[in-house]
């Protein structure tokens, strides 16, 4: 079987919660976030799943999703990877879309960027080589990481220019799978987010 991308978004953290970009800042996780990360791991270790024996296991290196990924019983098997820290936010980061919009009216990141951050061009990079290693390993590769990168991810696992990802938003703690389907990259799995409802 050709390998797949599951793309585990961290944790509930007081920013995500309130809607601020949340990039290189590393905010702990609320207690809600830790619940829904060892919900996550319940479900990861259960058919048809049953903890990816065979899988790579990577995360991003901030906290929020390093304790994710340890709180659902993968952090032993995981290595750091800074291809998917979140997107640098630069001068945007720690404000809301709303507070933005009051400097920048019609700002929409996916296509404008951030200003001291990293560029379009870089975060497609990253995305990029995430996709290119997953599809030259013989196994499932299981990430843990962030909102951003990861629907960037998603848009270029499809061949998609960066912007696609404003259309595949991305839930905490959700469970996302990347796979094929008749032989052309496909979602197989999106946003879900059922292990959260126990």
């Amino acid at each position: 079987m050709a390998p797949r991308i599951l793309l585990a978004r961290h944790g509930q953290t007081e920013w995500s919660l309130s809607g601020k970009h949340t990039g290189r800042t590393d905010v702990p996780l609320l207690e809600e976030g830790r619940r829904g990360a060892k919900l996550l791991g319940e479900r990861l270790h259960r058919s048809p799943f049953d903890s990816l024996p065979a899988a790579e296991v990577r995360t991003s290196p901030l906290a929020r999703a390093s304790e994710t990924c340890e709180l659902a019983g993968l952090g032993e098997r995981a290595t750091a990877w800074d291809a998917l820290l979140e997107w640098d936010y630069g001068a945007y980061e720690g404000m809301t879309p709303a507070e933005i919009q009051d400097i920048r009216p019609g700002w929409f990141i996916w296509r404008d960027g951030v200003p001291e951050g990293e560029t379009l061009e870089q975060v497609t990079a990253r995305a990029d080589e995430v996709v290119s290693y997953a599809r030259s390993e013989d196994r499932d590769l299981l990430i843990f990481a962030h909102g951003h990168i990861l629907r960037s991810i998603g848009a270029r696992w499809l061949g998609l220019p960066l912007d696609f990802a404003a259309r595949i938003r991305l839930n905490p703690t959700s469970l996302s799978v990347l796979g094929w389907a008749y032989g052309e990259p496909a979602i197989e799995v999106w946003n879900d987010c059922g292990h959260l409802s126990v």
